[in-house]
């Protein structure tokens, strides 16, 4: 595991968000935080699929592209794309223009609309996978025994590009799994606010 970086406020970060400030900012507002909503959570499975195969900075800066282009992931909306909705992405320059990845989106929101009528909501079904303190995985890893099970069972109920990489990429950023650094100044704030966060559940309560 690489040192800490210290940013220009003096306090010690992960060193993977030395890169450029965007990353410093993703990293000190939101990865690892937790989130309980829909559409954040398919937000990220969607930009996490994207990534596949390129570098998640290339993603971040074409953040608000992807949402100008898919609705801001609203899933009921991008549900009922068509055909000429993927032709209008493929040729929209701001984002990544790849077909089957957004095909997988289209698909994806149409399944998740299957599981929140089975599951109550994305948010329950996903922090169903929360690894217990006895299985969290070592720091820094790929993928964990979370993101295998819950890779295969999104696999299962008809979702795309949802390997146990970019699943565990989303577990790690959603706040499911703390994997700040040791060292980090935000691994202790992500920790406050996972002790405090109410988990969904398929009823709300």
């Amino acid at each position: 595991m690489a040192d800490p970086f210290t940013g220009p406020d003096g306090r010690p970060r992960c060193h993977w968000c030395a890169a450029t400030p965007a990353y410093m900012a993703y990293h000190d507002r939101e990865w690892g935080f937790p989130v309980a909503d829909d559409r954040r959570l398919f937000e990220k499975l969607c930009l996490e699929g994207f990534q596949s195969g390129l570098s998640w900075l290339t993603i971040l800066n074409k953040r608000e592209n992807f949402r100008a282009a898919f609705d801001n992931f609203e899933i009921d909306r991008i549900a009922a794309y068509t055909e000429a909705d993927v032709e209008r992405l493929l040729a929209d320059a701001g984002i990544v223009r790849h077909r089957g990845k957004i095909q997988a989106v289209i698909n994806n929101a149409r399944r998740a609309q299957e599981l929140v009528r089975s599951e109550g909501s994305l948010a329950a079904y996903v922090w169903s996978f929360e690894p217990s303190a006895e299985n969290l995985p070592p720091q820094g890893a790929a993928t964990s025994a979370a993101s295998i099970a819950l890779s295969k069972d999104l696999k299962k109920r008809g979702w795309a590009f949802v390997g146990p990489t970019t699943v565990h990429a989303f577990l790690q950023a959603m706040g499911l799994i703390n994997d700040h650094a040791e060292g980090c100044a935000f691994r202790a704030e992500a920790a406050e606010a996972r002790a405090s966060f109410k988990r969904p559940t398929a009823r709300g309560d």
